[in-house]
């Protein structure tokens, strides 16, 4: 009986006067609400979140989608009012590709680095005969 009073609970958490009518549609946008980060609470969607921002982001896709607009429009209207961060998975584009795979390529060319060091490092080369002079000069040599 409490899961069924809990379920019944969940599913009325929103006002009914801000659904659509349309069914589709209303299915769509909470598709969209669960995609879309509330920036207040950061931890959850804007469907989950109570908090004003995310009421007043829930009612912006609501008018786009009853307008017409497609999901993706939709997306691209956040993202340009409200920055990549809004979305749950960021687009792949360069700027993300680098700061995803930034710390990867730093970590293979340091690699790369470390072993071509490790090849070439070998025997220290042998002291010319002009170098041996100087250093018996300056006192350098067989010392006891």
């Amino acid at each position: 009986m409490a899961i069924l009073a809990a379920i019944l609970c969940l599913a009325a958490a929103g006002d009914p006067a801000e659904r659509l009518p349309d069914g589709r549609q209303e299915a769509r946008a909470r598709a969209i609400f669960r995609e879309t980060r509330c920036l207040v609470c950061q931890g959850q969607s804007i469907d989950d979140s109570d908090s004003e921002l995310a009421r007043d982001l829930r009612r912006i896709v609501r008018d786009q989608v009853a307008a017409g607009r497609s999901d993706g429009a939709i997306r691209d209207f956040l993202v340009a009012r409200y920055g990549e961060f809004v979305l749950f998975r960021p687009r792949l584009t360069l700027t993300n590709g680098l700061l995803w795979g930034g710390p990867f390529l730093a970590a293979a060319i340091g690699a790369v680095l470390l072993v071509r060091r490790r090849r070439t490092g070998g025997e220290p080369e042998a002291l010319s005969a002009e170098e041996e002079v100087r250093i018996a000069a300056l006192g350098g040599g067989d010392a006891p």
